[in-house]
């Protein structure tokens, strides 16, 4: 239903109006299934300072990603433009993308084998843990003989690697 209407309202006008930034306003709302400034709609209008080229062919919406969070508008013309339009979120997609903490899997003061790998080696040494961490949270590792404590990523209970390995 909302493809027909948005159809109908970019048909409805001229080509040359298909870049009238207020038309796409409304027609990105409608896309969205939400009025502009409204959660699951766009955030903002259009910034009024574009000047976008004139599109011959009617404007094609589609969504940035599966989560929805920003319109892609492009002119399917030769070297045409194409602009997105940030989504307001829910307050279900606040909740979504906030993630569950998980359980440590490291404590602080847990001995711990940190390790860092690559094709053709391995290196690892043995050292204690200075703070929880849960599988791929940062940690600090004291390591015997070092000045330093070094900055590791937990893998699972007793590993860690080192960032970027």
């Amino acid at each position: 239903m909302r493809a027909f209407i948005l159809l109908t309202v970019l048909v409805a006008t001229p080509a040359a109006a298909a870049t009238d930034l207020a038309l796409l306003d409304r027609a990105s709302a409608i896309f969205a299934g939400a009025p502009l400034g409204a959660e699951g709609g766009p955030a903002a209008p259009i910034d009024r300072r574009l000047r976008l080229a004139d599109c011959a062919q009617s404007p094609m919406f589609s969504w940035r990603t599966d989560r929805k969070d920003a319109i892609v508008i492009q002119c399917p013309d030769a070297g045409g433009w194409r602009i997105f339009v940030p989504i307001r979120p829910g307050a279900q997609a606040v909740a979504a993308a906030q993630p569950a903490k998980a359980d440590p899997v490291i404590r602080r003061g847990d001995p711990v084998l940190l390790s860092a790998n690559s094709e053709g080696f391995s290196v690892s040494s043995n050292g204690v843990a200075m703070s929880d961490a849960a599988p791929g949270a940062r940690f600090t590792v004291r390591i015997e003989g070092m000045k330093t404590p070094v900055q590791a990523i937990a893998t699972e209970a007793g590993q860690a690697t080192l960032p970027g390995w």
